[in-house]
């Protein structure tokens, strides 16, 4: 299966974030997934990256020139494909993938969320998104999500939403 993941590119995060980066990278790998990221340097998507080929993986980035001119270019690829900015590189990593994780990050990370997200909703694609929410990281956007359902921004039945998970190991069990 080709897994996307989004993730934190910074370093200087606490160590147990980088930790499940190392763990899910390893995972996708011993079990014959493909990963499909960024295709740059950085906090967790470098540790993904970097377990999930030791393991075995077959690794695809997808990179944009602004991302490459920095330096940013990762040397673990399998596959590198090269897109003209963020919104083809998105759009390439959606076609891409099986399904989706998003692991704690940033903007970066909720941009790319919410992309999927809201392909999903209007039916462009069906792919499981599952979002790690480790130790409770992602739940003010849970909440958010509750609040816009209140006021009938949101249906009360969602056509498409996101699979919130506490754990990895919840992660694993849900991906074949």
């Amino acid at each position: 299966m080709k897994v996307a993941v989004y993730c934190s590119a910074k370093d200087v995060i606490p160590a147990e974030y980088l930790a499940l980066g190392d763990a899910l990278g390893r995972w996708l790998g011993e079990h014959g997934h493909t990963l499909v990221y960024g295709g740059a340097t950085g906090g967790l998507m470098t540790r993904v990256s970097d377990a999930a080929k030791a393991a075995g993986a077959h690794v695809i980035g997808v990179i944009p020139p602004r991302i490459k001119a920095a330096g940013r270019l990762a040397k673990n690829c399998d596959e590198l494909i090269e897109v003209a900015n963020m919104a083809e590189r998105k759009q390439r990593m959606r076609e891409q993938a099986d399904c989706f994780i998003c692991l704690p990050g940033s903007y970066g990370t909720l941009d790319e969320m919410m992309d999927v997200l809201a392909s999903g909703t209007v039916g462009e694609h069906r792919k499981p998104l599952y979002v790690l929410n480790y130790r409770g990281f992602y739940d003010d956007l849970k909440h958010l999500a509750e609040h816009m359902r209140g006021l009938r921004f949101l249906p009360k039945e969602e056509s498409y939403k996101p699979i919130y998970v506490d754990s990895l190991e919840e992660i694993y069990q849900l991906i074949h």
